[in-house]
């Protein structure tokens, strides 16, 4: 029987390797991200697409994480927040003397408790995996999520 942390490492393994859609490159990262939003407009759910700094560069695996980052987000946004406004902000960031890209996800639905979700068996591995990633790529990962406010992650990676 396989332990749960090599469950991980091979599913971290696919997130990390995964491609990103065929068009990725024409679309760019925000593109892609926006046509993952759409089974979230056809049911009915306002999304809101932030986009500052439109153009700015972004390496290929920075852009790929964001973009599995968002692909997993938006998926537990449609399974179980039941938001009615999703709002999805990628933007570049300034920490010190450092630059950054930072991915912020924000919904209205009904949140959940988060220290429960990142250690119980059964529940929050798409965000345990995605939290490694991301400090993998030497950036970090917050979560706030409340049943009063929802849910807000946080994804800033490093482009310096």
């Amino acid at each position: 029987m396989k332990s749960l942390l090599s469950d991980e490492i091979v599913a971290l393994r696919g997130v990390l390797t995964d491609t990103h859609p065929v068009d990725f490159h024409a679309l760019g990262v925000t593109g892609a991200i926006d046509r993952l939003t759409l089974p979230l407009r056809e049911r009915g759910t306002v999304v809101h697409l932030e986009t500052p700094h439109h153009r700015m560069e972004v390496d290929r695996q920075s852009a790929t994480l964001l973009y599995r980052a968002a692909q997993e987000l938006l998926s537990n946004v449609y399974k179980f927040a039941h938001a009615s406004t999703v709002t999805l902000r990628l933007g570049g960031v300034t920490q010190g003397m450092s630059h950054g890209v930072q991915l912020k996800v924000s919904d209205d639905g009904r949140g959940f408790d988060v220290p429960t979700a990142m250690i119980a068996r059964h529940t929050g591995m798409g965000l345990r995996l995605m939290r490694v990633a991301v400090v993998l790529a030497g950036g970090e990962m917050t979560i706030d999520s409340s049943a009063a406010a929802g849910t807000c992650v946080t994804i800033t990676l490093p482009l310096d």
